[in-house]
This record gives structure tokens, sequence and C-alpha cells, in this order.
């Protein structure tokens, strides 16, 4: 599912139990500056990461000061995240101007809240020019955290240089399943992306293709696009003399790990593609 860039108005854009991604929850919260804003969320684990601007977060008496360090965009400084654990009622002050994502995944326990700053982050850099598929991710909650947070992953993603393919070769994460040994090959993790481009009027198009066999599906992408990814194969591309950025949301049902499953008609190039691997190492 495609959702059109809106002002939502701080509301979630992806709220509990949504039909297309029930793991997931997001929304983007605007604040001027020395505005407040305050959220629940039963049955989720979430984290709070400035998309621009810096933010107060007290999360039930827990305070995190002057979270975020960006400016105009999501290129012009590095991410930073707090999480937030299931049910906790957290609350953001803004200390300038600032946009917000707040990232959910489904959980059932409480754990302790804990802040995530630059020296902290996770990254990886893989692909190439020549492949066209040449992008950098930031982990924000990613294997640092593995045993401090319940199922959610949450990541930025760049493309490095301009034009090129993002999540090639083509894979999908709808179903929990092994093979007959009993190897874990695929893992149900809901998805949501939310895109960005420099320059802002810039564009792309995200992929769905179905494992049936069915045609698939294409959505052209803009500035702050939502992509709602319940199922499928779903690479996607920057136009040419763009770049690319979205912040993601994974959200598990059995595992936080996420083990993908990628298309067997691309899978060979696994092998050809720089750094792939170690990418694949960083979604646990």
């Amino acid at each position: 599912m495609h959702i059109a860039p809106h002002d939502n108005q701080n509301n979630p854009i992806v709220d509990i139990d949504d039909p297309t991604v029930p793991l997931n929850y997001f929304n983007i919260v605007k604040l001027k500056a020395g505005e407040t804003f305050e959220y629940q969320t039963p049955g989720y684990e979430t984290c709070i990461a400035p998309a621009t601007g810096t933010v107060d977060i007290d999360v039930e008496g827990v305070k995190f000061a002057a979270l975020g360090n960006r400016g105009v965009d999501v290129w012009d400084g590095e991410p930073e995240g707090v999480y937030v654990p299931v049910g906790a009622k957290a609350s953001m002050v803004a200390v300038n101007d600032t946009e917000v994502f707040v990232a959910g995944a489904r959980y059932d326990k409480v754990l302790d809240p804990f802040d995530v700053r630059v020296a902290e982050l996770d990254t990886v850099q893989y692909g190439s020019d020549d492949t066209k598929t040449h992008r950098k991710i930031k982990h924000i909650l990613g294997t640092k955290y593995h045993d401090k947070v319940g199922r959610l992953l949450v990541s930025e993603l760049f493309t490095v240089g301009q034009g090129g393919w993002s999540g090639f070769p083509a894979h999908k994460h709808d179903t929990d399943r092994k093979d007959e040994d009993g190897n874990i090959i695929e893992t149900r993790h809901d998805e949501t992306y939310n895109f960005r481009f420099r320059p802002n009027h810039g564009g792309g198009v995200q992929i769905i293709q179905h494992e049936d066999g069915k045609p698939g599906d294409a959505h052209h992408l803009m500035d702050s696009s939502t992509i709602l990814l319940g199922s499928g194969y779903h690479p996607c591309v920057v136009l040419p003399g763009y770049e690319m950025y979205y912040f993601t949301i994974l959200g598990g049902l059995s595992q936080r790990s996420l083990v993908q499953f990628f298309q067997p008609t691309f899978a060979n190039q696994i092998e050809t593609i720089p750094g792939i691997k170690d990418m694949i190492a960083k979604f646990k």
C-alpha cells in the first residue's frame, strides 16, 4: 500500500492493528519550538527518532535530553533514537522546530527505555556504482541492541550517489518458514518505509512482485511517501539525478532477527554485489 504525502496532523499514519502491516506502527510528529507531544501505544514497543531538529524526551520519568542533531533534512547530520517500552507514556518537547519519526512493532513484554546516540549507531555500506546498488544503512535499533529490544528493527537507508536500486536482489519476508532440515529460510516481518529525496522534488518507484506469478504493482514515490509492505518481493529505485533516503520499520511475528528470502531468479546476485552478505547479517 502507498500512502501519499499528506499532513497527518500528528496522528498515526500506521496505527495499531493496521490491516496491511499489523505488526507495525508509524507516526510523523511535527512540532514548533517549545511545543509538546505525548503518546502511548498499548501492545507496541516504539522508537522516537528525529528526522530533523532536536527534542527532549521523557519516558515514564526517565529523561533523555537533546535527542537529534539534524538541520534542514535527513542528510544534514546523523540519526539518533530513544527506545520506548510497550505501553509506556512518552512525551517530547521540541527544542527547535522538529519533525520526529515514531516507529513501532507489536510486542508483549515491557523492557527498559534507553537512548541511541550517534557514536552508538550500527552502520554498513554495500553494493557498488557498477551494479547500481550502492547504499549505506544506519541502524538505530540494530544488532547492538538485540538483547534490549523485543521485535522492533529501525534503520535509515541512503542511496550512495545519484540513481540506482535498493532492496535488490528482490527479497521478501512475509512468512515464517523452514526448509526440510528445519533451518529457518524466511521470517514474517511487516515493514514500513517513509521516503525522502534530494532535491526534494525528486522521486522513485517501489515495485511489489508476487510469489504466485500474478502481475505486480509499481508505486510512484514522492518526498514523504509511505509504503506498507505486508507481502511480496519489494525492490525500489530512485530516478537518475536524485538521492533517495528511506526510514525503515520492521516488526517480526515470532522473532526479532530478520531472515530474508531472495527471489530465486535473482538470488545468484548475492554473490556478485559487494558487501551484501554483511548487510544481511546486520538485520538481527
